[in-house]
């Protein structure tokens, strides 16, 4: 999970960066199936808004 995303992220970093969360929120979702606590549904929250953040700084639209 990247740290801090600023409104000036870069984005040269969009790939890497969006492969990686998603791969994490992958892992996440996957073992945490029965899982509805607090601190997994944080994480998960962050992971997607971190992933819908780059998305939209950087104009990238999902197929």
């Amino acid at each position: 999970m990247l740290n801090q995303l600023e409104s000036d992220y870069d984005c040269s970093n969009a790939g890497d960066d969006l492969h990686q969360l998603k791969q994490e929120l992958e892992k996440l979702i996957a073992s945490s199936d029965n899982d509805h606590s607090a601190e997994v549904q944080e994480t998960r929250n962050r992971l997607e808004n971190q992933i819908h953040f780059i998305q939209n700084k950087c104009d990238i639209v999902e197929a």
